[in-house]
C-alpha cells in the first residue's frame, strides 16, 4: 500500500500540534533519563557543568529522539496507514515532504548541539544520527529485523546516552563499570523495543518488517521478550554484589521481582497487555537503572 499527497496537499503548511505529535515527546523520556543515568554514574558533581546535563537532556530527548520518531514516521508512512492512518503524515496534517524536511532539519540541529558538548558528545550524536535513519531508511532499514532494529533502539535509548551522559561528565572515556552496566541495560531495551512492536504487528506482517511478534507470533515473542529484559538486570545484580554494593543489589533484585509480577499477567495476554506492562514493569526497569548508576558512581567515578 502507498500513500500518495495531491499538489494542493504539498503546498499546505504542516499544522503546529502535528509537528508536536510527529516527534512524540511522550518517548523522550527514556534517553533524557539513561543520559541523567551516565551522568550521576560518571561520579562528576552536576553543579560543576550544569550547562553539559541541561545541553544533553535537551539533545537526547527532543531533538535525537524527536528527529528519530520523525525520520522512522516518514519512512514508514506506508506502514502508519495500514495500522494507524490517524497519525500526522498518512493523515495529511503534515502534508508533502514535510516530515522529511522536519527530520533532516533536525538531523542538522543535532550535530550541531552535539558539538558543544565536545569529542565525546559530538561523536555520540554523530553515531545517534546517523542509527535513526539506518534504523528507519532504505536501503539499510534495520526495522526489518526482529533482531537487529530493536537492538538498535535499545542501544540508542538506552546504552549510548547513559555512556554520553559519562563521557561529556568525566571530559572522557568512561570507567568500565559504567560501559559494562550501561552496555547491560541496553541489551535488556530489546525486550522492551519487541513489546513495543506489537501495536504494529499487521502493519509489519503486510510490509515485510519481520519484527519479532510477526516472525514468532506474539506468546513466543512475549516470552523471549521477557527472558531478555530479565537476564540482564540478574548480571547487574551479580556485578554489584561482587563490587560490594549489597543494598543496591537487593533494590534492583527486588524490582525485579515486580517486574516477574508483571511478566507473568503480560504472558497472559501478549498482544492485549503490552501497552499495560510498558507502564508498569518498564517502570521499574528504568527505577532500577539509576539505583545502578548511584551503586557504581564511586566506583569507577571520579566521586
Amino acid at each position: 500500500m502507498s500513500v500518495t499527497y495531491s499538489l494542493r496537499d504539498a503546498r499546505r503548511l504542516p499544522k503546529p500540534r502535528a509537528m508536536l505529535t510527529l516527534i512524540k515527546p511522550i518517548t523522550w523520556f527514556p534517553p533524557i533519563w539513561a543520559y541523567l543515568c551516565g551522568v550521576v554514574s560518571s561520579g562528576v558533581p552536576l553543579s560543576s557543568a550544569p550547562w553539559l546535563v541541561l545541553i544533553g537532556m535537551v539533545l537526547a530527548g527532543p531533538v535525537v529522539c524527536g528527529m528519530s520518531q520523525a525520520a522512522n514516521d516518514w519512512c514508514d508512512r506506508h506502514v502508519d496507514a495500514i495500522n494507524e492512518p490517524d497519525r500526522p503524515i498518512p493523515s495529511g496534517a503534515i502534508p508533502g515532504r514535510w516530515g522529511l524536511w522536519i527530520a533532516l532539519a533536525m538531523s542538522g540541529l543535532a550535530l550541531v548541539l552535539g558539538s558543544t558538548l565536545g569529542p565525546w558528545g559530538f561523536g555520540a550524536t554523530v553515531f545517534g544520527v546517523l542509527a535513526a535513519w539506518a534504523y528507519s531508511a532504505e536501503p539499510v532499514r534495520l526495522k526489518r529485523s526482529g533482531v537487529w532494529g530493536p537492538g538498535l533502539v535499545g542501544l540508542c535509548y538506552e546504552g549510548l546516552p547513559w555512556f554520553t551522559g559519562a563521557a561529556v561528565l568525566a571530559a572522557g572515556a568512561p570507567a568500565a563499570e559504567v560501559v559494562i552496566v550501561a552496555a547491560l541495560y541496553a541489551l535488556g531495551a530489546h525486550g522492551i523495543m519487541t513489546l513495543n512492536d506489537f501495536k504494529a504487528l499487521e502493519g509489519d506482517r503486510q510490509t515485510g518488517v519481520n519484527s519479532l511478534p510477526v516472525t514468532l507470533g506474539p506468546e513466543r515473542a512475549a516470552r523471549v521478550a521477557c527472558v531478555v529484559m530479565a537476564l540482564p538486570q540478574l548480571a547487574v545484580i551479580g556485578l554489584l554484589l561482587g563490587w560490594d554494593r549489597p543494598y543496591h543489589a537487593a533494590a534492583i533484585g527486588l524490582l525485579v521481582l515486580a517486574q516477574l509480577w508483571a511478566m507473568r499477567i503480560l504472558l497472559s495476554d501478549p498482544k492485549g497487555r503490552a501497552p499495560w506492562y510498558n507502564g508498569t514493569g518498564v517502570t521499574a526497569y528504568v527505577s532500577g537503572m539509576m539505583i545502578a548508576a548511584f551503586a557504581i558512581r564511586t566506583i569507577g567515578g571520579a566521586g
